[in-house]
């Protein structure tokens, strides 16, 4: 990213969180980058592609911490898995700018909230691609076929707290590294 691009993403991660999606124009972008409006189409595109940028440098954050956590634990890859959900679910938890996407209100005008919900295939694809790479250091009895789908299985459960969570980041750490356990040490083929 440029560092337009990135004050421009960032500028608009706080107007969502402040003000709301709707609060977000690039007439005010430009304005308060003190760039022509021009300027913020040229960078981000039109506002749909704005929405996804947001996104995709808040989901970077997130990802980060699965990263980080995949490597504190090289030798454990359950507890590096607990270690990066319980993380994830933290950050999640104290997110303010997933909070105002998540809790806008029934039938606003957002492109934000289907990034997160009903159009999530860039969302998941990177989040898969994210815990698929940071698995490839274990020793797993799991064929590629099979870690894929336990990959999907877990990563889409977690993206399910992230957006209305059930229990404490702890226990859902704890639910999901039992069920990943069932998962990586299954020998039988689907």
């Amino acid at each position: 990213m440029t560092a337009l691009r990135d004050a421009i993403v960032s500028v608009t991660a706080k107007l969502i969180t402040d003000q709301g999606w709707q609060a977000v124009t690039m007439s005010r972008l430009a304005a308060e980058l003190n760039v022509s409006r021009q300027t913020v189409y040229n960078e981000v595109g039109a506002k749909p592609q704005l929405a996804e940028a947001v996104v995709l440098a808040e989901l970077e954050r997130f990802l980060a911490v699965v990263t980080d956590a995949f490597d504190k634990h090289p030798a454990d890859v359950l507890t590096a898995i607990h270690a990066a959900v319980r993380g994830v679910l933290e950050l999640a938890r104290d997110n303010a700018l997933l909070h105002a996407v998540v809790s806008a209100t029934h039938g606003a005008n957002t492109e934000l909230l289907p990034l997160l919900t009903t159009h999530t295939d860039g969302l998941l694809d990177a989040a898969k691609a994210v815990v698929s790479r940071c698995l490839r250091s274990y020793e797993l009895p799991l064929e590629p076929p099979q870690l894929e789908i336990a990959v999907d299985l877990v990563v889409r459960h977690v993206l399910s707290h992230v957006m209305q969570p059930s229990s404490s980041p702890a226990e859902t750490a704890d639910a999901v590294t039992w069920a990943a356990a069932k998962l990586l040490s299954s020998t039988t083929r689907p």
